[in-house]
């Protein structure tokens, strides 16, 4: 019997040893660790990988997690609802799943010691130029009212509240995370 435990603990420890190693196609040589850790601080060269087996149409952010669309949309302004339902029926990377990114987690990519765009040194995303940098909504609504949502403005990093219902801004879509609707009062 105990024979028995030690040979069956054995092959528990090597089935979680290979478990917890975890292999994907990236633009970067060797495996990475996609475990999301708010607490770290990596540089940009290490922190984003753009995603081969994604076509390179997606970025993974190791800090948290998430993997971003690598060129966010920056053509055809629309409301809110619009940007919710773009992100919904994406296909990018030959993925679906994705979503409008919650107020923390488009926040979680904003360097506000940089402009136009306020993004991390050596980001790999493609933005628009800084004359055309657009707004980009987020899934957080506005608690003082049904009508009014969250929009980033990536020129500064700066955060604003605007009508759902008016064409100012864009989606950046994101995959991972909790997503959901969170609710903010800014002072």
């Amino acid at each position: 019997m105990k024979l028995f435990l030690h040979i069956a603990s054995i092959a528990i420890l090597a089935i979680a040893s290979a478990a917890s190693t975890a292999f994907a196609q990236t633009t970067a040589n060797g495996p990475y660790y996609a475990t999301p850790s708010w607490n770290q601080t990596l540089p940009a060269s290490t922190r984003f990988i753009v995603l081969s087996n994604m076509g390179g149409e997606a970025v993974l952010d190791r800090e948290t997690g998430l993997v971003w669309e690598r060129v966010p949309r920056s053509t055809n302004r629309g409301s809110w609802g619009s940007a919710v339902e773009y992100c919904l029926v994406l296909n990018k990377g030959g993925r679906m799943g994705w979503r409008l990114a919650a107020m923390p987690e488009l926040m979680s990519i904003v360097d506000r010691s940089q402009s136009n765009p306020s993004l991390p040194a050596g980001h790999p995303f493609t933005v628009p130029p800084a004359a055309t940098l657009p707004f980009y909504w987020v899934a957080t609504t506005e608690v003082r009212g049904p009508d009014s949502a969250y929009i980033v403005d990536f020129r500064d990093g700066s955060v604003a509240v605007d009508d759902k219902n008016l064409s100012n801004g864009f989606p950046w879509c994101v995959r991972g995370g909790s997503g959901g609707d969170y609710y903010f009062l800014l002072p």
